[in-house]
């Protein structure tokens, strides 16, 4: 875009040049009436600028100049937050949102126990597919990030658990994205306060951002932005029976868990800039090495911070793998069972939200690392080139 203006430029100064050398002549237009004489004329002067050299000279040096012009200024609106109407948000039409059928709640109009073949004629094909805690994939459904969602099938191809944080919730009860905590609460009563896994009773903790109940043979949890004044931010169904299978809180770590646990925690940081109108980020490998490093470095030397044991900040480890940055951040979690909670939690910590919905940033790398409880350690590396 920069340089076909420079070019317009370039155009009009070569004009205004012709002009300035031809205005003896179009004095002489006015006296003399032959239109033939005025174009010889014309002509006779635009032949005496092409041979000058010193006019030659001039306009070689103005193009190369205007040429390089050109390149930085092209470079500059490349680093601008949109470059063009493609790389802006696009919002897609909000879809009509049904009362659910058979459950309290549904997701895109899509409930436990639907078949995956009616889902996908809605959803159209999924965008990724990553192992979860539960040993079953996620399904990520999404139009550049809008309309996110992710489902979760079992080996019959029956839905056994959905997820959003967008504005794609409907309920039997009234309840929707926005909704408050105390409305969840007055309709839907007491939440569950322990969840049995196992012969073991995990206590839920008291200070918490989400409320789970047990509804329609489902475990329904219902999270909350505390920066948006304790409103529903997004939810996650999980069918009785996956979540009851699930015998330990904590899912032994693999090379497959840490991908998905990575590539998920990604997609939900996309899918909460576009909530936001912000523009989504570009996963970059080289960063998730870094990332990866540094959890790995707190789960096997068993602590939790931003500065490592040698003393090196997330911006000197950074530049120690020669990342390139004009801006850099990094969230870290620890102990959230899954790349949901872990991302939910960031949301509502406010110096880890400002960095998840930081406008100028433009990459993001993920690592994930388990210690010897299984507990997961996560790390988001962002930075702008």
């Amino acid at each position: 875009m920069g340089g076909d203006i420079l070019r317009k430029l370039f155009s009009l100064i070569i004009l205004i040049a012709v002009l300035y050398f031809s205005w003896p002549t179009l004095q002489k237009i006015a006296e003399d009436p032959s239109p033939q004489s005025a174009i010889d004329h014309i002509t006779s002067k635009i032949q005496t600028l092409e041979d000058n050299p010193d006019v030659q000279d001039t306009f070689a040096k103005l193009s190369t100049g205007l040429t390089e012009l050109s390149g930085k200024v092209d470079e500059a609106i490349a680093a601008l937050p949109f470059t063009s109407e493609e790389q802006k948000p696009k919002k897609v039409k909000k879809p009509n949102l049904d009362v659910p059928e058979n459950q309290t709640f549904s997701v895109y109009n899509v409930e436990i126990g639907d078949d995956r073949t009616n889902v996908e004629k809605t959803l159209g094909q999924p965008q990724r597919s990553t192992l979860n805690e539960y040993g079953v994939e996620w399904v990520a459904y999404h139009q550049n990030y809008e309309h996110f969602m992710m489902v979760a099938y079992n080996q019959e191809n029956q839905v056994v658990g959905l997820y959003t944080n967008q504005d794609l919730i409907s309920s039997t009860k009234g309840i929707k994205r926005g909704s408050t905590k105390e409305t969840v609460e007055n309709t839907l009563g007491e939440p569950l306060t322990e969840i049995r896994k196992g012969f073991v009773y995990y206590k839920l903790e008291k200070d918490r951002d989400y409320d789970m109940y047990k509804l329609d043979h489902s475990f329904v949890t219902i999270f909350y932005d505390k920066h948006e004044n304790n409103t529903v931010t997004s939810i996650q169904i999980m069918n009785e029976n996956l979540e009851e299978n699930k015998q330990d809180f904590y899912t032994k770590g693999s090379e497959a868990l840490q991908k998905g646990f990575e590539y998920q925690l990604f997609d939900l940081t996309n899918a909460a800039r576009v909530n936001h109108g912000l523009p989504i980020l570009t996963w970059d490998d080289q960063v998730k090495e870094t990332a990866l490093a540094h959890s790995e470095d707190m789960a096997e030397h068993n602590y939790f911070d931003h500065q490592n044991l040698q003393g090196q900040s997330p911006f000197d480890r950074m530049k120690e793998d020669n990342i390139r940055f004009t801006v850099a951040g990094e969230n870290l979690a620890y102990g959230q069972f899954s790349s949901i909670f872990a991302h939910e939690g960031l949301m509502n910590s406010l110096g880890h939200r400002k960095n998840i919905l930081q406008p100028d940033f433009r990459r993001l790398g993920v690592g994930v690392a388990f210690n010897e409880e299984a507990q997961p350690y996560y790390t988001e590396n962002f930075f702008t080139k």
